[in-house]
């Protein structure tokens, strides 16, 4: 869902079926680029279309959203930790010890 026309496409859709006319109605790209992004979100499990006769109705699937909620809950229980752990070590003061002490002598003072 990282494309903002996807994520537009999914709020209208939230408040109720339309076609895809009115879907690509406030967009400015043709009624070919819109119908690509809502196979997209078709086979995410995240839109159905209908059609019937000429007029294709898309609806958001019940539940659609709940596989990417879960996978966005794992990383994020998952990233949090990692942070967590990192945070553990930039506390320790024993952190930086071992950091060439040279670091504050000016280049031009050094040795090579």
């Amino acid at each position: 869902m990282t494309d903002p026309t996807r994520r537009a496409l999914v709020d209208r859709l939230a408040r109720g079926p339309l076609t895809t006319s009115e879907l690509a109605a406030p967009h400015a790209i043709s009624l070919a680029a819109i119908v690509q992004h809502l196979q997209v979100l078709e086979a995410s499990g995240i839109v159905q279309t209908q059609k019937v006769g000429r007029v294709r109705t898309c609806a958001l699937v019940p539940g659609g959203l709940q596989q990417a909620e879960g996978w966005l809950a794992a990383r994020r229980i998952q990233w949090e930790r990692r942070l967590d752990r990192l945070a553990g070590v930039l506390a320790d003061p024993a952190f930086g010890d071992d950091v060439d002490e040279r670091d504050d002598v000016d280049d031009n003072d050094r040795k090579d």
